[in-house]
């Protein structure tokens, strides 16, 4: 290990993130009954212009009044490009009260933006005497965003979570796609001619080197990484297989922007039995192998290390945290 190291902030149950537009308050209770581990409450695109304040007002509303249980509550503000911006954060953190978790900051291209919003958070929470604080999570859907962002990663210690917006991102680079995440059918590969003249076509992921940076600039500040919207609710499929290779890729969570999501994120960001019965075993096994004096062990014919128990100990306190929520 380098002699840096990295500090992980508290776990956060992020499996799934429902996505609820403010200015639809009747939404509000479906959302607190779902089985979502964190509500964001929408400002942004789902909100048009003329809404905004009066969405802003449904959602500090639904903060003092609302039941949400054990779930993580976070907001998602407009753009500091925007009119809005200020009057969200200064409104929601002085009129909603201590249920506010995080407050999600769209399209951040600099550390500097993170900096603003944390200065007015702040200053807020002193003045109004708040007993928590309260958190960020950013998305990255920007070229500047994803050119700066090991920076951004880095630029405030109340930062949670990266996340990735792919339809943004795909308009900012000039991308030809209108998909909100998921395949392109242009994006693939020929294979060379067999000996009869056929090419076989191979599908690419086009936002693999994306996702990848995401989640390599938020593990190297301790943060989680979660992949963004499927646009297609109707694709369940397409939906669990983009989940699956996020998950592959060290994503902790998916959005939802339809309820019929947040079961397919929650099953795929869950621990399979199989998995967390080996995590046990490597524990268990490391454990009398260190009582020994042994440094690495042999389970079932494969070695296990150090390594194979930090893994081992991500999946169960994952394990850990579902349970504490989804208990009784």
């Amino acid at each position: 290990m380098s002699f840096t190291t990295i500090e992980r902030l508290p776990a956060r149950l992020n499996r799934s993130q429902l996505f609820v537009p403010g200015v639809r308050p009747a939404l509000f209770e479906k959302a607190a009954l779902s089985d979502a581990d964190v509500i964001c409450l929408d400002l942004e695109d789902s909100v048009a212009p003329a809404d905004k304040p009066q969405a802003r007002a449904n959602i500090i509303q639904a903060l003092k009044t609302v039941n949400f249980g054990t779930k993580s509550i976070s907001v998602r503000i407009n753009g500091l490009d925007t009119q809005w911006c200020y009057r969200d954060v200064v409104d929601i953190m002085e009129q909603a009260g201590e249920r506010l978790d995080l407050i999600m900051i769209p399209k951040a291209g600099v550390a500097a933006d993170l900096y603003a919003i944390d200065m007015l958070m702040t200053q807020i929470e002193m003045a109004v005497g708040r007993k928590r604080q309260v958190k960020l999570e950013v998305i990255i859907e920007s070229v500047l965003g994803l050119n700066n962002i090991d920076a951004i990663a880095g630029a405030s210690k109340r930062l949670e979570s990266l996340h990735f917006g792919s339809a943004d991102y795909a308009a900012s680079a000039g991308m030809r796609t209108t998909n909100i995440g998921g395949p392109n059918k242009d994006y693939v590969v020929l294979t060379e001619p067999d000996a009869a003249g056929k090419r076989d076509t191979h599908w690419s992921d086009v936002w693999h080197y994306a996702t990848v940076r995401m989640v390599a600039a938020a593990r190297a500040h301790g943060l989680r990484p979660i992949d963004g919207p499927f646009g297609d609710y109707s694709d369940a499929a397409g939906f669990l297989a983009q989940a699956r290779r996020s998950a592959v890729m060290g994503c902790e969570g998916k959005w939802a922007i339809h309820p019929s999501q947040v079961e397919l994120a929650n099953r795929v960001f869950t621990p399979p039995e199989d998995e967390l019965e080996r995590a046990h075993a490597i524990l268990k096994a490391m454990k009398e192998g260190t009582e020994k004096g042994m440094g690495a062990v042999a389970l079932n014919g494969k070695l296990i290390d150090l390594a194979s128990i930090r893994q081992a100990e991500v999946i169960v306190r994952q394990m850990q945290l579902i349970r504490e929520r989804t208990k009784g």
